[in-house]
């Protein structure tokens, strides 16, 4: 999982009197760690199906397709970024697992450091899935007003400023000595441990607030294309359009439901600092263990095409038969295939449209 919370287990133990000690003295750090190993590994599995080579199909029901070029390069990295924090989370409970303690004693330099490191990896690329989150829904307001996507940008930002963000926060956490245990007081915990917090559930924040305004700035941009395209909006396009504000309402019920319990353990914390309810704590802390990295598996049920059989998932021992042929089959080697595949690229979510809907009008050009 990713909190700052967690974060300060890698600190050496001391005698030190943070509120943190006091809550892991009531913690089960084993049960805790099989929780994280199993829904890392369940992220682990789902972020590789998502990486997979996919082959795609044109049929009459891919208006709700968002697998095109596009939306799949965005998903792709989102799903190597959940693949990385997942590993990451895995060999952090797989080393608290084997070392007994959760928490380095104060000479233990080896641990703090393995501990640090992995929480340090594990923050950056789930601070880059979050930066890719966001990323996907801005390229969908470009996508559905024709314009082009900016993914050098997306690279820039998606990578850098969680690089920036990380340093920051743990730097002031860990560094000189790793004995962020010491604090005796609630302003020195305030300027050491808060910056953390404050930059890892800011992009959090960021993406739950804006996240659902640019869908549903979406969805009535879709509305305006079906409208506009076809000159009528009946009972076909009325189902259309709900379909996709399901899928966009699944997708951000899914953030909501992976990073929600980090925001409220975070307020608990600060609110409640001098009279903290351990057991309360204890139970986010758990469900913050199965829920964070389990984000790369639901990724990987929701960003994927829905439609029945708009897509085959090309397995290593079967890629042997997917030709060039066949590739080229998908894409279309004639000129009135090219145009529908440029068409594809411009509207992801309206791809591979039939000609005319079954109300009779002309699909996008």
């Amino acid at each position: 999982m990713s909190d700052p919370t967690i974060q300060t287990f890698c600190c050496h133990h001391g005698n030190g009197t943070d509120v943190a000690l006091a809550v892991m003295e009531e913690f089960d750090s084993f049960s805790y760690n099989i929780v994280c190993l199993f829904s890392s590994t369940l992220g682990i599995l789902g972020a590789l199906y998502q990486v997979l080579p996919r082959k795609q199909f044109a049929n009459s029901h891919r208006w709700l397709s968002f697998s095109a070029e596009r939306g799949r390069r965005i998903i792709i990295w989102l799903a190597i970024a959940d693949l990385l924090a997942a590993v990451g989370v895995f060999l952090r409970s797989t080393l608290w697992i084997s070392e007994k303690n959760i928490t380095p004693a104060i000479d233990d330099d080896y641990s703090v450091l393995f501990c640090a490191l992995s929480s340090a990896l594990t923050q950056y690329f789930y601070t880059a899935t979050w930066i890719w989150t966001l990323c996907y829904a801005i390229d969908m307001r470009y996508i559905l007003n024709q314009k082009e996507g900016h993914f050098k940008y997306y690279h820039l930002f998606a990578w850098l400023v969680p690089a920036l963000s990380t340093v920051l926060g743990l730097s002031l956490l860990y560094l000189p000595d790793a004995n962020c245990h010491t604090s005796v007081s609630f302003t020195t915990a305030f300027l050491r441990i808060f910056p953390n917090y404050f930059v890892t559930y800011l992009p959090i924040i960021i993406v739950m607030i804006i996240n659902p305004i640019l869908y549903m700035k979406s969805i009535k941009d879709m509305k305006n294309i079906i409208t506009c395209s076809s000159g009528q909006f009946t009972t076909r396009e009325r189902e259309i359009l709900e379909a996709v504000k399901i899928k966009f309402g699944i997708i951000n019920a899914v953030f909501y439901l992976c990073w929600l319990p980090n925001l409220v353990n975070g307020v608990l914390l600060w609110t409640l600092w001098s009279d903290l309810p351990a057991n309360s704590v204890i139970i986010i802390w758990y469900i913050m263990g199965f829920a964070n990295p389990l984000q790369a598996f639901f990724n990987a049920l929701v960003y994927r095409r829905w439609s029945t059989g708009s897509e085959k998932v090309i397995w290593p021992w079967t890629r042997h038969e997917y030709s060039f042929n066949d590739v080229r089959s998908v894409s279309g080697s004639n000129s009135s295939n090219s145009r529908e595949t440029v068409r594809e690229e411009i509207y992801p979510l309206l791809q591979s449209a039939p000609a005319k809907s079954v109300n009779g009008y002309k699909s996008l050009t």
